[in-house]
């Protein structure tokens, strides 16, 4: 028996204004899968997670999360439902402390969130250690995982990670990318868009690539970390975001 589905986006057309931003995209997930998102800047990743978070209006086709369409319902019901976004850019608020993110994170939760706390805590010790320390005095690095744990307290059935690598060192990059496939070990289903191909296509199970607005190519990641296409576009020293 298959896994089950989480998310199915089917022949979904978004526009700004004249400008199609996303042409007929498909992508599916699955329970316990990281699949990833990879394409050059301006593709149409980020706009694809925010379309499945009801941040941007679809102008046709379907999305449905856990079997129910959200296609147009509003972004506090997708959230509710169990669907978190850890945005670029980090979004965390830095004059509040490490502690009171991770409550924001929770606002939603009914019932005990200790358990998500000592998750978090386990995946990310440093923050334990900071809880009382301004988000704003971190690190990036430390900054991008408060960022995932803040995501993490609302215990989602699907987590969109979005360009989560975007302007930190090579080694905190690839201390990211462990902790991402901690969480997935941990249950969690995961959806990444990524400008860093090569070490998204390590840790996923799948991958779908954009060109403009659309999906030029999809399939199991190791696939497509061998595909010659892949391989001239974004692995041969080509950084995209």
């Amino acid at each position: 028996m298959g896994k089950r589905n989480v998310l199915k986006v089917e022949d979904i057309h978004v526009s700004y204004g004249p400008i199609r931003a996303l042409r007929g995209v498909n992508i599916e997930v699955n329970e316990g899968e990281i699949v990833v998102l990879i394409g050059a800047n301006g593709a149409g990743k980020t706009t694809l997670v925010e379309t499945i978070l009801g941040i941007t209006h679809v102008a046709s086709g379907r999305i449905s999360f856990m079997g129910e369409d959200i296609t147009h319902k509003k972004t506090e019901h997708i959230v509710a439902s169990g669907i978190c976004l850890v945005p670029e850019g980090r979004g965390i608020l830095p004059l509040m402390t490490v502690m009171e993110n991770l409550l924001l994170g929770a606002y939603h939760v009914k019932g005990d969130i200790s358990e998500n706390l000592k998750l978090i805590y386990s995946l990310f010790p440093v923050l334990k250690e900071r809880s009382a320390q301004m988000a704003g005095t971190l690190s990036g690095g430390e900054q991008q995982m408060l960022s995932v744990a803040r995501g993490l307290m609302s215990a989602p059935k699907l987590m969109m990670l979005d360009e989560p690598s975007l302007g930190l060192a090579p080694s905190i990059v690839k201390e990211l990318f462990r902790r991402i496939i901690d969480l997935n070990r941990a249950g969690y289903t995961i959806l990444l868009s990524e400008q860093n191909a090569r070490q998204a296509l390590q840790c996923a199970h799948r991958g779908y690539v954009f060109g403009t607005g659309e999906i030029v190519l999809s399939g199991n990641a190791q696939e497509l970390v061998s595909s010659s296409k892949i391989q001239q576009a974004y692995l041969g020293g080509v950084r995209e975001s």
